[in-house]
């Protein structure tokens, strides 16, 4: 059994279609084809259904991935153990993380990672908390690093960093210490999107003083972090955002940073797997040391 052809065939079962399979593996779906079709004529079954766009895995295709997950697994631990230095350890990651660790975490985290295995490859994949946790579940990356539990049997979450929110105003604009939160309500606000963690910490911290949060003078939401950043560095609003995102921009005066009296929440960023995905040695790997790399 020819295992490029196995690996091929657990790309397409992830991402439940071939031309995404070899867009992700630098394959032509022609080739992806004909590894499949090599794979079903050698073990005379069918492995794959049409059913609209996606495809969908046969019974005997769904007993194929396991064994593939197992036999891929084991080949990378063979080779694992027969190479005379770990630095020579290959692979991809696949990661996806929410805007704040995704700009101001991940970075340094792959950086030390491939200090000692500089053969990895990351693909990284932002998007709000909320989806990093669905595509951990689903399986299409293999470790997320967001803001925000969502609980789910399947997965598992460590612990990174911890930090707090702050507020963010323009130079040219001076609010008077301490600052309270009733006196965000006189500005104009730029808010992050309702799938982020730093959302729903800040939802939770308005609730406790009893403000709905349609007071708040709110003129946008925004997905990416930076965009919002940007805004409030042009005097087009105030904000209240992570304090690691925030730090770097203070330190250089393009901004303010101010902290709120009474909101003394913190957060944890955490890491997240699918206790359920199978993972190759370099996820377990860098799933071990994360801890280290922040």
């Amino acid at each position: 059994m020819d295992l490029h052809q196995l690996y091929v065939f657990t790309k397409v079962v992830e991402h439940k279609s071939f031309s995404k399979a070899a867009e992700d593996i630098f394959l032509s779906q022609s080739t992806v084809s004909s590894h499949i079709q090599g794979l079903e004529k050698m073990l005379g079954v069918k492995l794959f259904d049409r059913v609209g766009r996606e495809s969908i895995l046969t019974p005997h295709g769904e007993r194929l991935y396991g064994w593939a997950l197992k036999l891929l697994l084991l080949k990378d631990q063979a080779l694992l153990d027969l190479k005379q230095g770990m630095a020579e350890l290959k692979g991809m990651i696949r990661i996806a993380a929410s805007s704040v660790p995704s700009q101001f975490m991940i970075p340094k985290m792959v950086k030390r990672f491939r200090e000692h295995y500089p053969e990895v490859m990351f693909h990284i994949n932002q998007s709000s908390s909320k989806n990093v946790a669905e595509k951990v579940l689903n399986g299409s990356v293999d470790i997320g690093i967001l803001g925000q539990k969502f609980e789910d049997d399947k997965l598992r979450y460590i612990p990174l960093l911890k930090e707090k929110l702050v507020l963010v105003t323009p130079n040219q604009m001076e609010i008077t210490e301490p600052v309270h939160i009733h006196d965000i309500l006189h500005y104009p606000f730029v808010m992050r999107n309702s799938d982020s963690g730093t959302n729903a910490l800040l939802e939770s911290f308005l609730k406790k003083n009893h403000i709905a949060k349609d007071q708040l003078k709110i003129i946008s939401y925004i997905e990416d972090g930076q965009s919002l950043l940007q805004f409030v560095i042009q005097d087009v609003g105030i904000s209240i955002i992570s304090e690691v995102s925030a730090r770097e921009y203070s330190k250089n005066n393009l901004l303010k940073m101010y902290e709120i009296n009474g909101f003394d929440d913190e957060r944890y960023f955490y890491l997240v797997y699918n206790i359920n995905k199978t993972q190759s040695i370099v996820s377990k790997l860098f799933i071990e040391r994360a801890g280290d790399l922040v």
